[in-house]
C-alpha cells in the first residue's frame, strides 16, 4: 500500500523555524512537491524536488524554505526558516514515481505562525 505521512507541523513564533517531514512507503518516488492551503483559499504550490537534485520554489518562500530528500529513507523534508504569519497553512506533500505519473498525497500537517 502506497502511503505518505507528514509530520513536524506545529505552532511557531514569527521568525522561527520548523522542519516538515514526509515519509513514503510502498513505492519509490522521484518527484516530490509540497503544497499548502488555508481555509477559503486555493491550494498553493510551495516547493518541488526531482530526483537528481533539481529543486524549485514559489517566490513567496524562495530563500527561506529548503526542500531536500533522504533517498535511503524515502523521505522528503521541508526546512522552513524566517517564518511569517502568512505561512500559516496546512502543508501537504505529494509525490510521483515519475514526472508523468499521478500524484499520491499525504494527509497534511498544520503549521501556525503566531506570536
Amino acid at each position: 500500500q502506497v502511503q505518505l505521512v507528514e509530520s513536524g507541523g506545529g505552532l511557531v513564533q514569527p521568525g522561527g523555524s520548523l522542519r516538515l517531514s514526509c515519509a513514503a512507503s510502498g513505492t519509490i518516488f522521484r518527484v516530490w512537491n509540497w503544497y499548502r492551503q488555508t481555509p477559503g483559499k486555493q491550494r498553493e504550490w510551495v516547493a518541488m524536488l526531482i530526483s537528481g537534485g533539481i529543486t524549485d520554489y514559489a517566490d513567496s518562500v524562495k530563500g527561506r524554505f529548503t526542500i531536500s530528500v533522504d533517498n535511503g529513507a524515502n523521505t522528503v523534508y521541508l526546512q522552513m526558516n524566517s517564518l511569517k504569519p502568512d505561512d500559516t497553512a496546512v502543508y501537504t506533500c505529494a509525490a510521483k514515481r515519475s514526472v508523468r505519473d499521478t500524484n499520491y498525497w499525504g494527509q497534511g500537517t498544520q503549521v501556525t505562525v503566531s506570536s
